[in-house]
């Protein structure tokens, strides 16, 4: 897929076509898997053309454009296992992330002939396109990102519209639109039990 980006350091520009955005798709890179030790270094969003806009975080999480984008409650925004990008957004960037649509719990929830629910599987099955997922253990931290680790980044964002208007219609086909949209609104509390030390607290 061809696209465009731009790359900005530690915050968006203020005149950011993203404001007048009323669907985004949002992923993010980070040096490890815990929002408590890790690094956020790289946020991607996609308002549904073939533009990426990239954000790299170097020394700095003080982001008000960023911020003011993602807490605007009409703003859908689009994750694929929203879970961690949201958990390292409040932690690094006090970021608090409302009106959210996730494709990997819509997938679970309505798309139960299936157990594999990953992003490359979803751009596949509901799409017919084949995402190369070679850079997914890449080093996020290195002072230039090659040409290869852009491709990758960008292709986590590119497809999430399509996808998620493809799941929408199989939510509602089934008759569970409304148990993803509490799951998606539960995101909020399970990122601050992650937060706390806390895992499955439901568990017997």
């Amino acid at each position: 897929m061809n696209f465009k980006y731009n790359l900005d350091l530690n915050d968006l520009l203020n005149e950011t076509s993203l404001k007048n955005a009323t669907t985004i798709a949002i992923d993010a890179e980070f040096s490890g898997l815990n929002p408590l030790t890790d690094k956020l270094h790289l946020i991607q969003i996609c308002d549904g053309t073939e533009f990426v806009h990239f954000i790299r975080f170097k020394d700095s999480y003080n982001a008000p454009n960023l911020k003011e984008i993602l807490e605007n409650e009409n703003i859908l925004k689009i994750f694929h296992f929203g879970r961690s990008d949201l958990s390292f957004f409040k932690k690094h960037l006090n970021i608090n992330v409302k009106n959210i649509f996730d494709t990997k719990i819509a997938s679970k929830i309505c798309r139960k002939f299936t157990m594999h629910h990953g992003l490359k599987n979803l751009t596949k099955d509901l799409l017919g396109i084949t995402l190369d997922k070679e850079m997914q253990t890449s080093d996020w931290g290195v002072d230039k990102y090659t040409e290869q680790q852009i491709k990758y980044a960008a292709n986590d964002v590119l497809h999430l519209h399509k996808i998620k208007n493809k799941l929408e219609i199989i939510l509602k086909r089934e008759n569970k639109h409304l148990l993803a949209e509490k799951c998606f609104e539960f995101l909020d509390t399970r990122t601050d039990l992650d937060l706390n030390g806390l895992d499955d607290i439901f568990e017997h």
